[in-house]
């Protein structure tokens, strides 16, 4: 993947619209002391790289009934099966990612169910019948850090933060 060399303007821009993604462009202009016009321009350059991937309203899955937050690992009978998995995956509108990853399993997926019995019907019904060879299911009782990547300057460390935290002992 290529890293995309993001001027001081671009980084400005990306995090006032990270810190609130409606906030008007005139607003983010006048914040950057350029013209509207500028500011469009910026965001459609953006996107065009793929550093913007949308915009979207973030519903809490709670408020419409899904109580239940799972990451399941799986494990492919046949691990060649994988892009045949990951195409029904996306089928099943409880699922909301899935990743490749390292490790003994094939997939990591992350999805959400109505309650435990829903869960375990999802996984027995849908999941299962993929071709897994097993799975293991972590129950996420809460999430306590849901945030963006920040949007650094070249010149500043990842962790000034916690050096400061340190230093306040």
């Amino acid at each position: 993947m290529a890293k995309h060399n993001l001027d001081s303007l671009d980084r400005k821009i990306l995090k006032l619209i990270a810190a609130d993604a409606r906030i008007p462009f005139l607003e983010v202009a006048r914040a950057c002391n350029v013209s509207g016009a500028a500011i469009h321009q910026r965001i459609a350059k953006l996107q065009g790289l793929g550093v913007l991937k949308g915009s979207q309203f973030i519903i809490d899955p709670e408020k419409i009934g899904y109580e239940t937050c799972a990451y399941v690992l799986l494990y492919l009978k046949n691990p060649e099966d994988h892009d045949k998995v990951v195409e029904k995956l996306k089928k099943i509108p409880e699922v909301i990612e899935c990743h490749a990853t390292t490790g003994a399993m094939d997939l990591f997926i992350k999805m959400y169910a109505r309650n435990n019995h829903n869960l375990m019907e999802i996984i027995h019904d849908r999941l299962q019948p993929l071709g897994l060879s097993r799975s293991e299911t972590i129950i996420s009782f809460s999430t306590d850090i849901d945030r963006q990547l920040p949007i650094l300057d070249d010149f500043e460390e990842e962790d000034d933060d916690l050096d400061d935290d340190e230093n306040e002992d």
